[in-house]
C-alpha cells in the first residue's frame, strides 16, 4: 500500500461515522422535468434569448443553468420584448396572460404542469355547473394565482387553514365545490377537506385528490425515515412550496429536527457533528446533482454509510408541446 493510500485510509478511519438515509422518491418530478425541457428545446430551436415568465421552477440552480444557456427570467409579460419567444412557468398562469400574449402576437409555450392544468379544468367545470369554487392553497403562490385566474373575479374563494373554513362566507345560496393546490401537505389538506365537508355536506370535490403524485410520494418517503433519523435535510428552494411541506412533514412525523437547505454550502457542520443518523430528501424542483453534492460534502467530514429507503417507483413522463417535437 502506498503512503498516500495508507494516509487516505487512516484519515477515513478517524472520521466519525454518519449514516445517511436517502428518501426515495425525491427530487425532480415529471412536471418539472417537462418544464425544463421546454425551455431547453425552445433555446435550441429559436435561439437565445428565450424569455420565461416567472422562475420556470422554484430552484436557483436550475434557473441559473438556464440563464447561462440564454434564458431570460421576468416576472410579468410586459417585460418581454416584441418578437421573442416566451415560456410560461410550470406553476401555471391566469387566463389573462396567454390572452395578452396572443394580443401582442408573441410566440409562447405553456410549460404548466399537466397536473396543475387538471386543477384548472376542474375549476372551470365546477363553475360551468354553477358552483362556487373553494380553493385550498397558499395565498400569493404562483400556482394559486394561476388557478384563481382561470375564473372571473369572485367565482373562487381561497382557504389556507382549518380555522379559515369556520369563518368562510361563500355567496348566499351558492352550491359549492373544492379544489386544491398540488403541492400541499397531504395530511393538512385532508383535515381541511374534512372540515369543508362537515360544514358544507353537499360540497363537490374531485374524484381523485388534486395533490400530485410526486408531492404525495415525497411526503410518504419522508414519513418512512422520520422516526429513525435524528435530523432530516430537505434540499430545495425557500420559495418552493413542496420543499417547505417536506420539512413540516418530517417534524410532524417524529423527526426532532428538519432543515431546508439549497446547496452543500449551506451545511452547518457544527450542527451535523452531533448527528449520527441523517435523512436527506429533495423537493420536486431540486435536481439529483444537488443531493450528490451534499452527500459528497458529508463524506469529506464523516465516514458515511449510505442507505436508500424507497416507498414508490415513478415512471411517469409528460409529453412536450407539439411545436417542440415536430
Amino acid at each position: 500500500m502506498t503512503g498516500a493510500r495508507f494516509a487516505d485510509k487512516t484519515a477515513n478511519m478517524n472520521k466519525r461515522p454518519l449514516t445517511i438515509q436517502l428518501a426515495a422518491p425525491r427530487g425532480f418530478c415529471a412536471g418539472v422535468d417537462r418544464a425544463i425541457q421546454i425551455v431547453e428545446r425552445a433555446l435550441e430551436r429559436q435561439g437565445a434569448p428565450v424569455y420565461v415568465r416567472h422562475e420556470i421552477v422554484h430552484n436557483r440552480f436550475v434557473v441559473e443553468n438556464l440563464e447561462a444557456k440564454g434564458a431570460v427570467f421576468v416576472e410579468e409579460l410586459d417585460e418581454v420584448p416584441d418578437g421573442v419567444p416566451v415560456v410560461f412557468s410550470a406553476h401555471g398562469v391566469p387566463k389573462s396572460v396567454p390572452a395578452d400574449a396572443q394580443e401582442r402576437g408573441l410566440y409562447y409555450l405553456d410549460a404548466t404542469c399537466p397536473l396543475v392544468s387538471k386543477v384548472h379544468l376542474e375549476a372551470e367545470r365546477y363553475s360551468r355547473a354553477g358552483r362556487h369554487v373553494i380553493l385550498i392553497g397558499h395565498e400569493g403562490h404562483p400556482e394559486v394565482i394561476g388557478t384563481m385566474g382561470q375564473l372571473p373575479d369572485g367565482a373562487m374563494s381561497l382557504v389556507e387553514t382549518v380555522e379559515q373554513v369556520a369563518t368562510l362566507v361563500p355567496p348566499a345560496g351558492a352550491r359549492l365545490a373544492y379544489a386544491s393546490q398540488t403541492t400541499l401537505s397531504v395530511d393538512d389538506t385532508a383535515e381541511i377537506v374534512e372540515a369543508l365537508r362537515a360544514r358544507f355536506p353537499d360540497i363537490a370535490g374531485p374524484k381523485k385528490e388534486d395533490i400530485c403524485y410526486a408531492t404525495t410520494n415525497r411526503q410518504a418517503a419522508v414519513k418512512a425515515i422520520a422516526a429513525t433519523c435524528e435530523a432530516i435535510l430537505v434540499i430545495g428552494a425557500p420559495n418552493s412550496s413542496n420543499s417547505k411541506r417536506l420539512v413540516e412533514v418530517a417534524l410532524a412525523s417524529g423527526c426532532s429536527e428538519a432543515k431546508l437547505i439549497q446547496r452543500a454550502s449551506d451545511l452547518d457542520w457544527d450542527w451535523l457533528s452531533r448527528i449520527e443518523r441523517l435523512g436527506i430528501t429533495a423537493g420536486a424542483s431540486a435536481p439529483e446533482v444537488l443531493v450528490d453534492e451534499v452527500v459528497d460534502a458529508c463524506r469529506e467530514h464523516f465516514q458515511v454509510t449510505l442507505e436508500e429507503v424507497r416507498v414508490a417507483d415513478e415512471g411517469l413522463h409528460f409529453k412536450l408541446p407539439r411545436d417542440l417535437v415536430s
